[in-house]
């Protein structure tokens, strides 16, 4: 449905629709998929790109006209009637890249703060540590065993046998 109004509007503009790129696989949450749970569209026609609502703004950092107008290209969102062809639409494609862009950094900042808490009311963050005999390590390095081996023998990771013996 997306393709067809995309093509569709191209048609009505004068526009050749070069190419047409579906989000084949691409995991989203249900909020930012259409009503029936589709993949979302971009038509690219020529040096425009028209895409299906917001569908810009949810990839971080929040673009920029400029970044897109210098190379001659130009956006076009049919719900939002946003086209940066125009200096309306460029002023609106910028609101909503900041308004992105604030709702964006808003959640990272949550997240710190929720980290913080947590820390401070002395939860363990992050996996939790492997205990491993240093001695065993030392003794099997010094017999001439390999990091893999080793790390087979002992039942973790290669990573966590090395940090262990440089630990030690």
């Amino acid at each position: 449905m997306q393709t067809r109004e995309l093509e569709e509007y191209c048609r009505r503009r004068g526009w050749q629709v070069f190419e047409c790129y579906i989000d084949k696989g691409v995991s989203e949450t249900p909020t930012e998929q259409n009503d029936a749970g589709c993949p979302r569209t971009t038509i690219q026609c020529g040096r425009r790109v028209a895409v299906p609502p917001i569908r810009l703004f949810r990839i971080p950092p929040a673009p920029r006209p400029g970044n897109h107008s210098a190379l001659g290209i130009q956006f076009i969102s049919l719900s939002e009637q946003v086209d940066t062809s125009t200096p309306t639409g460029k002023m609106v494609f910028t609101v909503l890249g900041a308004v992105a862009e604030l709702e964006r950094n808003l959640i990272v900042e949550r997240v710190r703060v929720g980290l913080g808490h947590a820390r401070a009311k002395g939860k363990r963050l992050g996996r939790p540590k492997k205990s491993v005999d240093t001695a065993q390590i030392t003794s099997l390095r010094a017999a001439g065993a390999s990091w893999r081996t080793i790390s087979r023998k002992m039942g973790v990771s290669v990573g966590t046998v090395f940090a262990a013996a440089q630990g030690s």
